[in-house]
C-alpha cells in the first residue's frame, strides 16, 4: 500500500471512536454483617424510651358513669388496688342526691416498679338519679370536649409547654344496671352521643345478683342492642392497625364485652389465702377469680393490655377530630389561646 493509502487509514480510524466503557453498576446494597461489624446497639432504644417514661411518668384519666348505688367508687378502687375514688358508705344526712350532674376530678399518683401515674378518677355523682334524665349526658359531653379545646389551646400558644398537662378522658367506663332485660333509652343514648367523643367500655355493675345463665344471656342481649342502634364502643372496629389486633380485639369484643363485673376491697381468708371479695350467706364471691366474675379480665384489658391504646386512640382519633372540628370552624386558624392573668402570672 502506498503512503495515501495509510493516510486515509490513519484518518479513518480517527473518526471512529473508541467503544465506550459501560457505566459501573452500583451494587445493590447488602445487608450488614453484623459479626464482621460488631454490635450497633439499636436495641437499646426500647431501654432509652423506657428509662424516659420512668422520669417522666405518664397520665390517664378515667371516667365513671353510671346511676348511683352501682358500685363505681368501689369498682375504680378494686381496679387500682387503692382508695382512688370516692367512698361514700350508704347515705349519710349531708349527702344528698345532686339536683344536676356533677363532674368531680379527683387525682392520685400511683407508683408501681419505679413507674409513676397520675391517675385522675372523673366522677359524675347525680346521673340518671333524676325522675326526668332528659340530656343528662349533655354536662359530660361539655367536660370531655373541655379538656380537648384546654389541650388544643396549650398546643397553639406560641411559648407552647414542653410536656403538655393532659386533662383529656382517655376511657369511659358505662355502667350499666344488672336488670337482665334490655338497655334503658338513658344508656343508649348516652353511649350513642359520647361514643363518638371518647372511648366507652360498657360495664355490667354487680353482676353477682344474676345467675351464669342470665348473665350470658343479658351479655349478648347488650351487644345485640348496642349492634342494633350502631353503637360503637372500644375497641372500635375501623381502628385496629393490623391482623393481629384485629384478631385480639375481635375476641375481646365477641366473648368479653361488656364486661360482668363485681367490685370489693375488702379482704377475706379464703382456703389460706387473702382475697378480695363480697361475702354473702353462702360463701365469699371472689372478685380476681375467673370463674366468678370478669373483673380481671376488665382490668387486664384497662391497664395491662389496653391502657397506651387508649390514649393514642383518645389522641389520634377523638381529639384529632375535634381539633379538625375547631380549626375547620374558626377558617382555618388556631383558636386564640386567651392567657389570663393567672397564667401570665406563673409565666413570670
Amino acid at each position: 500500500a502506498g503512503p495515501v493509502e495509510s493516510r486515509t487509514e490513519a484518518a479513518m480510524s480517527e473518526l471512529v471512536p473508541e467503544p465506550r466503557q459501560k457505566p459501573v453498576v452500583p451494587m445493590k446494597p447488602m445487608g450488614i454483617n453484623a459479626s464482621l461489624l460488631g454490635y450497633i446497639g439499636i436495641d437499646t432504644i426500647i431501654e432509652q424510651m423506657r428509662k424516659k417514661t420512668m422520669k417522666t411518668g405518664f397520665d390517664f384519666n378515667i371516667m365513671v358513669v353510671g346511676q348511683s348505688g352501682l358500685g363505681k367508687s368501689t369498682l375504680v378502687n378494686t381496679l387500682f388496688k387503692s382508695q382512688v375514688s370516692r367512698k361514700s358508705s350508704g347515705w349519710n344526712r349531708e349527702e344528698k342526691i345532686p339536683k344536676t350532674v356533677e363532674i368531680k376530678a379527683i387525682g392520685h399518683v400511683i407508683e408501681e416498679g419505679g413507674v409513676k401515674m397520675k391517675l385522675t378518677v372523673i366522677d359524675t355523682p347525680g346521673f340518671g338519679d333524676q325522675i326526668n334524665n332528659e340530656n343528662c349526658w349533655e354536662p359530660i359531653e361539655k367536660y370531655i370536649n373541655e379538656q380537648y379545646e384546654k389541650f388544643l389551646k396549650e398546643e397553639v400558644n406560641i411559648a407552647r409547654k414542653k410536656r403538655i398537662p393532659d386533662t383529656r378522658v382517655h376511657c369511659c367506663l358505662y355502667f350499666i344496671s344488672p336488670t337482665g332485660h334490655s338497655l334503658r333509652p338513658l344508656d343508649l343514648e348516652f353511649m350513642k352521643h359520647l361514643s363518638k367523643v371518647v372511648n366507652i367500655i360498657p360495664v355490667i355493675a354487680k353482676a353477682d345478683t344474676m345467675t351464669l345463665e342470665e348473665k350470658t344471656e343479658f351479655k349478648q342481649r347488650v351487644r345485640k342492642e348496642l349492634e342494633v342502634n350502631g353503637i360503637e364502643f372500644y375497641p372500635q372496629k375501623e381502628f385496629d392497625e393490623d391482623l393481629e389486633d384485629k384478631t385480639e380485639n375481635d375476641k375481646i369484643r365477641q366473648e368479653s364485652m361488656p364486661f360482668a363485673v363485681v367490685g370489693s376491697d375488702k379482704e377475706y381468708q379464703v382456703n389460706g389465702k387473702r382475697v378480695l371479695g363480697r361475702k354473702t350467706p353462702w360463701g365469699i364471691i371472689e372478685v380476681e377469680n375467673l370463674t366468678h366474675c370478669e373483673f380481671a379480665l376488665l382490668r387486664d384489658f384497662v391497664i395491662r393490655t389496653h391502657l397506651q391504646d387508649l390514649k393514642e386512640v383518645t389522641h389520634n382519633i377523638h381529639y384529632e377530630t375535634y381539633r379538625a372540628k375547631r380549626l375547620n370552624d374558626n377558617g382555618g386558624l388556631p383558636p386564640m389561646a386567651v392567657e389570663t392573668e393567672e397564667n401570665h402570672e406563673s409565666n413570670l
